[in-house]
């Protein structure tokens, strides 16, 4: 026999259903409102960062006057423009326009306070400084990279990027100075001898190092009043014949600054002391003491796939004061050494273009 239920238990029921559709229904309504102002939210914000910016490699170009590769480096760039950013130092007055330049990405890139650079002195340096000092205003920059009005670079943007941005360090070629010299003892003790370090200008510097370039007041002052080139005969028609030739250091400012700013600094650490630019060096001059001052500059004739394939194929360099062999890798593996190379001639580089040797050339 069924038992009957009393009018209050059956009024009590409905009330808790009641209460569950509502509360059920106020869940999902909180849920709807939270996810419509989420989604308000994120419309918002990508309105004002409509893409996460990777940081940039800044490109800095050291020149005489235009850059007669340009072109080499306009397929280059060609559709990375959120990567990277491009100044030029210049002669004083020198404009990139189209007059000047067939590349879009070079146009109107100069530097307004350049000066006048001359080879084996300290505006050399100074030049330097300045392009560095005008990367450092774009805050995305991570990477500083100097480059040569020769240079060209070996692989495409991509490969270049990754390998650049793949540590934490700067790329300095940097090594104990014992052979040649080129220390002036009046550096001392602002420059101590033991800081003293050699090695080449095309470096890859991180933002943190950049700075200390920049903000250096210290050193470089130091390398302006003492480290000069040597007199060479060939000018003494223009400058009188120093009494005391003889006892001349021959230093050049631009191998030896950075190197010994960042060891002077206490920075070595945080640097792996190779270049990423080749340079072959002439060694057939007669005179003993200029062989392998100026490096070899690859002609029409010399730029053929097998040099580039040469040149790609390096994977170790050897410091011979320091007897060390520096085995080059990339994300913990081993790689070649070089991304970038040196000193090729306008007919050369446009040759290696028409043979395709370059890789990221369509």
């Amino acid at each position: 026999m069924k038992r009957k239920v009393s009018p209050q238990k059956a009024q009590h029921r409905w009330k808790r259903k009641l209460f569950a559709v509502l509360l059920l229904g106020f869940c999902f309504g909180s849920l709807v409102l939270m996810q419509t102002r989420y989604s308000r939210i994120m419309v918002l914000a990508s309105l004002r960062h409509p893409f996460i910016q990777r940081p940039k490699i800044a490109f800095l170009f050291i020149a005489r006057n235009r850059l007669p590769l340009d072109m080499v480096w306009d397929a280059f760039f060609r559709g990375r423009s959120n990567q990277f950013s491009i100044f030029v130092h210049s002669r004083p007055g020198f404009l990139f326009n189209k007059a000047t330049t067939r590349s879009v990405y070079f146009l109107d890139r100069q530097v307004n306070d350049s000066v006048q650079v001359d080879w084996g002195g300290a505006s050399m340096i100074e030049a330097e400084r300045i392009l560095l000092r005008h990367a450092l205003g774009d805050p995305i920059n991570e990477r500083f990279v100097f480059l040569s009005d020769s240079c060209i670079p070996l692989y495409n943007f991509s490969y270049t990027y990754n390998y650049i941005m793949s540590t934490s360090t700067s790329f300095v070629d940097s090594f104990a100075d014992t052979k040649e010299g080129r220390y002036n003892p009046k550096m001392n003790p602002v420059v101590p001898v033991q800081n003293w370090r050699k090695g080449s200008q095309w470096v890859v510097l991180t933002r943190k190092h950049a700075k200390v370039v920049v903000k250096d007041d210290t050193v470089f002052p130091m390398f302006q009043q003492h480290c000069k080139r040597k007199s060479l005969p060939e000018f003494w028609r223009d400058h009188p014949v120093p009494n005391d030739a003889w006892k001349e250091h021959n230093c050049i400012p631009d191998e030896h600054y950075i190197q010994t700013l960042l060891a002077q600094e206490g920075l070595e650490g945080e640097i792996t002391r190779r270049t990423l630019t080749h340079t072959s060096w002439d060694l057939s001059s007669k005179d003993h003491e200029r062989r392998g001052w100026h490096p070899v500059a690859y002609k029409f004739s010399d730029a053929t796939p097998m040099l580039i394939k040469s040149i790609k194929e390096i994977d170790n360099i050897y410091f011979e004061t320091e007897y060390r062999r520096e085995w080059c890798s990339s994300k913990g593996k081993p790689s070649t050494c070089f991304l970038f190379a040196r000193k090729f001639t306008r007919p050369a580089a446009l040759r290696l273009i028409n043979m395709s040797a370059l890789g990221f050339v369509s």
